[in-house]
């Protein structure tokens, strides 16, 4: 009964976080760009995020790991992103800019890892894939309410309110945070123990030269590359062109998406566990060059929109399959580097941010077309690495037992 309660409360946490975090990324760009910031400045501000990501994901992996208590890594990156929405709404300077994006980036990449830990407490990893997909449908039910709330915020109040309903919105996550027990399995004797020194180095070593890890971060940097910056120069675009309603227009790009992810990704985790994972990736990827090419020929700002909803296709099989594929990975060597593991993409996918926000300096010096030209060759380019080099991952699920302690130990 304890874990059927944990798992609904886990259900509002990811709903509540995803409220929080949609306070950052596209309406940022617009605050900004609202402000007199260049397209340019915009895409170096945001990947000052990034790079604060980047340098913390390994280091914030291995602590999760090292963490038995998964819900206070959870706790303090979600206290760290009201510090930033807070930051943000004092002023849309340089320096509480750059120290909200900085605080941001490391607070995002605790929780990501805090937040799979939690979900494969409760369940085993054989049933991960249908865990993973129930967390992104309530996360994308929350941003979605929550792009329509922060839209009328902006276009009505200010968008300096969008930053301060950011803050508020962050309460709630935490006391439904408070709401999940689990007990920790302890490791039976003589199994699954790192502590001579040799042995775990050898494991990380082990880890590092996983063909399946290095083939799928080198995906992930490609997916960010082409994913990162699309919607934020769409939104600055339309922020410059357009005057009225433009908070809504930006909401609506946020919030479309969202039902669609939370209508597909329960499917993806099932389909990634029957299928495999390489076909439900690449039905995924093909859906960024597609996206880029289209936002190229817009040329009314209302046809953004339905232009966005592809990102909901990718969004939902990347949201279901980072995770996944990180258990199938640290899984294998059950040396309970799960968190670590998703660090390493997470450090790949703050690689391919941050070269992403160079489309900002090509739109500001060849146009925005040419700009999301160029996104759609980074996008077609992952497609063929994973319909080319991408190793299936799945594997069988032997002992459910053993595959929870190694994420616990």
């Amino acid at each position: 009964m304890v874990i059927i309660r944990s798992l609904r409360a886990l259900d509002w946490l990811n709903f509540f976080v995803a409220n929080v975090q949609t306070g950052f990324g596209p309406f940022i760009a617009s605050y900004l760009a609202a402000n007199k910031w260049t397209q340019g400045e915009i895409g170096l501000m945001l990947s000052v995020g990034t790079i604060s990501a980047m340098a913390s994901q390994l280091p914030a992996g291995a602590l999760v790991d090292a963490m038995r208590n998964k819900k206070f890594a959870a706790l303090s990156a979600i206290v760290a992103i009201i510090a930033s929405a807070l930051l943000l709404a004092a002023s849309p300077t340089f320096v509480p800019v750059f120290a909200a994006e900085v605080l941001h980036g490391f607070a995002s990449c605790m929780l990501v890892p805090a937040m799979a830990a939690i979900s494969l407490a409760l369940v085993s990893r054989a049933d991960l894939g249908d865990r993973l997909g129930r967390n992104a449908r309530w996360a994308s039910i929350g941003s979605a309410l929550t792009a329509a709330l922060m839209g009328a915020f902006g276009e009505y109040l200010s968008l300096r309110s969008v930053f301060f309903l950011t803050a508020a919105l962050a309460l709630p996550a935490i006391v439904t945070l408070r709401m999940i027990h689990y007990e920790p399995l302890p490791a039976p004797p003589g199994k699954l123990k790192i502590t001579p020194e040799g042995e775990e180095r050898e494991s990380l070593l082990e880890l590092l030269k996983d063909k399946r890890l290095l083939i799928f971060a080198a995906c992930v940097v490609l997916f960010h590359l082409s994913n990162a910056a699309m919607l934020n120069l769409a939104a600055g675009e339309v922020t410059a062109h357009m005057g009225d309603n433009v908070q809504l227009v930006i909401a609506a790009c946020i919030i479309v998406p969202q039902f669609l992810v939370a209508a597909l990704s329960p499917w993806v985790g099932r389909q990634a566990q029957r299928w495999g994972r390489r076909p439900v990736l690449i039905l995924g990827f093909c859906a960024l060059p597609v996206r880029a090419i289209l936002f190229a020929g817009v040329s009314s700002p209302y046809l953004l929109v339905p232009v966005q909803m592809l990102d909901g296709i990718s969004a939902a099989v990347f949201g279901v399959m980072l995770p996944l594929i990180a258990a199938d990975v640290a899984g294998r060597g059950r040396r309970g580097h799960y968190n670590l593991t998703i660090g390493f993409f997470g450090l790949a996918a703050g690689v391919g941010a941050t070269l992403s926000t160079a489309a900002g300096f090509a739109a500001d010096r060849f146009g925005t077309s040419m700009s999301f030209f160029g996104l759609a060759g980074a996008g077609l380019l992952a497609v063929l690495l994973v319909w080319l080099a991408m190793p299936e991952t799945r594997g069988a699920f032997v002992d459910k037992h053993a595959d929870k302690l190694a994420i616990e130990a």
